[in-house]
């Protein structure tokens, strides 16, 4: 017979606990003996035992109370129901741990690779963050409203990449970015970008964007840089006369 103090040291709970299922009426309260005390027998031990596994593994207290004078039957099938919970439980919890984790995952958790990795080719010749940023916004619109022509797309633009010429008009492009719109170095640029688009004879990303689309894609880097606003004009009279 233990005394309710070494009852709840032995199951690894608090004398208060032991009070507090007392009260709930899970745990039965012994009559004082001679002594005063009240002394708990095995049983007691077995039940509290219980009562800690089921409370932690989060069972309200009324299903605990159920449980605890629940046959031999009953209480497996009910474990076995809870084990199930649990599972699932542990599976959502995984998931939402993936979730999180995924987001240091930068921008592959918004894009494919093909395309995160021909930012990170942009990174590598020079582009600035803010110009990888701009490709970036774009190709998120681009592969969400055209999963499957967004891969052949960012295909080209990757071969577009192994040619040294256009690599240097890239990184030129973006520098002008912080040009001044009066710069003449802008006209030359213009004339470049004029002659590809007039070799460019396969189809490209935007013979099959809607207006609105290229409007979209346009805007979200043309507002920030008067400069590019300027090229893109320098570059419609070259292409449209």
């Amino acid at each position: 017979m233990l005394t309710i103090k070494r009852l709840a040291g032995y199951v690894g709970v608090t004398v208060r606990a032991v009070r507090h299922y007392h009260q709930t009426g899970l745990l039965p309260e012994p009559e004082r003996d001679a002594s005063g005390y009240r002394r708990y027998p095995a049983q007691a031990v077995v039940d509290l035992i219980r009562i800690r596994t089921l409370t932690a593994a989060g069972v309200p207290l009324t299903r605990v109370h159920e449980l605890i004078r629940a046959t031999p039957e009953q209480f497996a099938a009910a474990v076995e129901e809870i084990g199930q919970g649990l599972t699932r439980q542990i599976e959502e919890l995984e998931h939402r741990k993936a979730g999180v984790a995924a987001l240091q995952a930068g921008d592959r958790m918004f894009l494919p690779a093909e395309i995160t990795d021909y930012l990170d080719q942009l990174r590598l010749l020079g582009v600035s963050e803010r110009g990888v940023r701009f490709e970036r916004d774009g190709w998120i619109v681009l592969a969400a409203a055209y999963p499957d022509q967004a891969l052949r797309w960012i295909a080209q633009k990757r071969e577009q990449l192994a040619d040294p010429g256009f690599r240097q008009f890239y990184v030129t492009y973006d520098q002008a970015h912080d040009w001044d719109p009066a710069d003449p170095r802008l006209g030359d640029l213009a004339d470049v970008m004029a002659a590809r688009l007039r070799q460019e004879a396969a189809q490209t990303v935007h013979e099959v964007l809607s207006a609105d689309e290229k409007s979209l894609l346009g805007a979200h880097v043309q507002d920030y840089s008067p400069a590019w606003i300027r090229l893109s004009e320098l570059v419609r009279q070259r292409t449209t006369s």
